[in-house]
């Protein structure tokens, strides 16, 4: 399934596998505010290797994504109420390190999201956990 996706108006439908399509291309973007676009305000990431929020937690998010980094990933399972739902994948993120060398860090991400009084879906938590680092 490949939906059609505008990074200027991005949408997390009730779809998961349309949420994880809309979640990669913001992501493999490279540009830090559209993915910080899917947030909470007060949301946690953890995609620094600790939780974070607020202005911490985009500016995070934005040094990661202007490295170029590129991200895969698969849905496991998925559960949703009226305004609350789970979404647990299997990544596959390649990253440039800072003395250029690079990484393939392979494990699974439980995502929170919250449904909004404008019916839209955001992020409220993002807990990516790393099974395994490979350099490449």
């Amino acid at each position: 399934m490949t939906a059609q996706i505008d990074l200027r108006n991005l949408d997390l439908t009730d779809d998961p596998e349309t949420q994880n399509e809309v979640f990669l291309a913001a992501f493999n973007s490279g540009k830090g505010a559209i993915f910080d676009s899917l947030y909470r305000d007060d949301s946690i990431s953890n995609l620094s290797g600790k939780p974070l929020t607020g202005e911490a937690r985009t500016r995070a998010i934005t040094e990661l994504l202007a490295t170029g980094p590129q991200l895969k990933s698969t849905v496991r399972a998925y559960y949703a109420t009226a305004d609350t739902s789970l979404i647990i994948v299997n990544y596959d993120l390649v990253i440039t390190l800072e003395d250029g060398r690079r990484q393939r860090i392979l494990g699974k991400c439980t995502d929170v999201l919250v449904r909004g009084e404008d019916g839209k879906w955001v992020m409220a938590v993002d807990r990516p956990v790393a099974d395994e680092v490979q350099d490449l």
